[in-house]
C-alpha cells in the first residue's frame, strides 16, 4: 500500500504542475495552440478547433519526460 500511496501523491504533484503550466503558458508570448498544422475551421454559427501540431508536440514532450522517469526509476 505504500507504493500505491506515493505514485497517487506523484500523480498528483505533476498534475497540479501540468495547471500550473497552463496558467502561466497563457500569459507567455509563446502562442501554445495556435501552431502552424493545427486545424481551425470558422463558418458564420460554427467554429471547429483540432489542436493537431499541438497534440502531436505535447505526446512528444510527455513520452520523453516518461521514458526519462522510467529509466531514472530503476
Amino acid at each position: 500500500m505504500d507504493s500505491i500511496g506515493k505514485s497517487l501523491v506523484f500523480i498528483g504533484l505533476l498534475i497540479m504542475l501540468i495547471g500550473l503550466m497552463f496558467i502561466f503558458f497563457e500569459k507567455l508570448p509563446l502562442n501554445i495552440g495556435r501552431l502552424p498544422g493545427d486545424i481551425l475551421i470558422k463558418r458564420d454559427n460554427f467554429t471547429f478547433y483540432f489542436p493537431l501540431t499541438t497534440s502531436i508536440i505535447i505526446s512528444v514532450i510527455l513520452s520523453l519526460v516518461f521514458i526519462l522517469l522510467s529509466k531514472i526509476s530503476k
